[in-house]
């Protein structure tokens, strides 16, 4: 098997070397012992960039596996089966999920000393946007249609899904903080529990900026987000998280992969979240208009309504709700980077340019351009 250089994506739209070590050859024969379905793994084919945990593809002598692995302080084996008892029953609702594969014991997520693993069947099609940053706009609208609608349906199987919230906030799309009536009090009744985060917002002036970044936009929509129904949703509704058919424009969506920051939100959050990630260049905002990408935001909602209602209260509160989606993953991010990589120096990008920068940006020319072709949508 071969284990080549490896680097990840980086914050700033850069490969840098991962926090994270990759998976080797030894570990992963190990953990394959559990999974004798498989046989014996023959070559790691390919490492994935994202930079939160390390994943691969593994080659065996009886097919191909998907192993991810995190570090024992990031999931536990609890958390991660909150992940894939979700995907169970998506798939059992028809969505085309990756099965998460037990091992000879019958559990999805496995400890081996200090690392929790997963491994989950090959998914169909092809990744045609596994390398993207997921920060990067989505270049084809076709695609754009297709991902609204597979996101409206993933929707309706999720509808009858009942657990509690996670149990961690960490590396979580949440949104407590923003359906709440006063953030700023909620998350300060939050960090007795989140002493890391607490550390690192004890060097900034946290309680004014939240409050600066919040007010324009919450007094307006924090009403009607309270009383959005409940629906856990998939959080990360990002196109390198789907794979294809083939690579024409009018693919069909094959596979729905990574539900890591599933959590119980509403649907609304999770649409909001997928125009945030497709629509908009966010390594590139010095270009001004051209990293707004309207056709993208406009296309993600017309398929999303094709197969799923919104009427037009429902488009307004997601023009309001786009502003504020990225608050509670960010301060997530910012507690990551302190607590457990132990970076301030990616703490304070995931403050300054990802929970406040992102916020500020929607008061600009290309942000209210932005959410005013939301609105006229409706």
């Amino acid at each position: 098997m071969n284990d080549p250089i490896h680097l990840a994506h980086g914050l700033a739209g850069d490969n840098t070397p991962p926090d994270w070590p990759t998976l080797t050859t030894p570990e992963v024969d190990t953990l394959l012992r559990g999974y004798p379905q498989f046989g014996a793994p023959t070559r790691i084919d390919w490492h994935s960039p994202r930079p939160l945990s390390a994943a691969c593809l593994v080659e065996t002598t009886r097919g191909v596996v998907f192993i991810k692995r995190h570090h024992h302080s990031v999931r536990s084996v609890a958390t991660l089966r909150e992940e894939h008892n979700f995907i169970a029953h998506l798939r059992a609702n028809g969505m085309p999920i990756p099965m998460v594969l037990r091992d000879v014991q019958g559990q999805t997520a496995v400890a081996i000393g200090d690392w929790i693993y997963e491994v989950h069947e090959h998914a169909a099609g092809i990744d045609l946007y596994r390398e993207a940053f997921s920060w990067s706009p989505l270049p084809n609208r076709e695609h754009a249609l297709s991902a609204g609608r597979m996101l409206a349906a993933l929707h309706d199987a999720a509808a009858n899904y009942q657990a509690t919230q996670r149990d961690t906030h960490l590396l979580v799309a949440r949104s407590e903080l923003i359906t709440s009536s006063d953030p700023v009090a909620t998350l300060q009744a939050q960090l007795p529990q989140r002493p890391g985060l607490a550390d690192y917002l004890g060097d900034r002036d946290w309680r004014t900026d939240l409050s600066q970044l919040l007010v324009p936009w919450h007094a307006a929509a924090r009403q009607r987000l309270a009383q959005q129904p409940r629906l856990w949703t998939h959080g990360d509704w990002h196109v390198s998280n789907l794979c294809w058919s083939d690579d024409r424009a009018d693919a069909r969506i094959s596979a729905v992969l990574d539900f890591g920051l599933a959590a119980a939100n509403y649907a609304l959050f999770d649409l909001a979240t997928a125009i945030e990630r497709n629509a908009i260049a966010w390594l590139a905002l010095d270009t001004g208009d051209a990293a707004v990408h309207l056709d993208i935001a406009r296309a993600l909602i017309e398929g999303y309504r094709q197969q799923r209602r919104l009427d037009a209260a429902d488009i307004h509160l997601l023009a309001g709700l786009l502003p504020l989606v990225h608050v509670d993953f960010a301060l997530s991010e910012v507690e990551y980077f302190h607590t457990i990589t132990h970076s301030r120096a990616n703490a304070d990008v995931a403050y300054d340019n990802f929970l406040i920068g992102h916020a500020a940006w929607f008061g600009t020319p290309p942000g209210q351009a932005l959410l005013q072709a939301i609105r006229d949508s409706a």
